[in-house]
């Protein structure tokens, strides 16, 4: 009985361990696939006009994107916003990239999941 136990308890540490592995490299795919969004011209293009860690030849019309979570109370006013800026503010340069078709829903969260992570 008490081999049984031990053996269950490793094989559920194993599993966990698994799990928390898949996860991280989830994780790890969906930042990187936002990385790639804020960098590529043809996509987000974010560099045109913020200055962001990593970045090359960044623009200067926009904040320096790092702690989006001081400047936005959830991830969901910063997919709104990334989604249409001029909700928040009619007169904004943004660009309304989900409004218009810039990008698609998955792609603003990929990309609002980068950002949040940005210090």
């Amino acid at each position: 009985m008490k081999q049984s136990f031990i053996f269950l308890s490793c094989l559920l540490l194993c599993a966990c361990s698994n799990v928390d592995k898949n996860f991280d490299k989830a994780v790890e795919s969906t930042l990187s696939g936002g990385k790639k969004i804020a960098f590529t011209f043809e996509l987000g293009n974010c560099l045109a006009c913020h200055v962001i860690a990593e970045g090359d030849a960044p623009g200067n019309i926009g904040p320096e994107l790092k702690s989006l979570p001081l400047r936005f109370k959830d991830k969901t006013q910063l997919h709104q916003f990334i989604w249409d800026a001029t909700q928040f503010n009619p007169n904004t340069s943004m660009p309304p990239f989900g409004k218009n078709k810039i990008l698609n829903d998955d792609e603003i969260k990929q990309l609002v999941d980068y950002l949040w992570e940005l210090k």
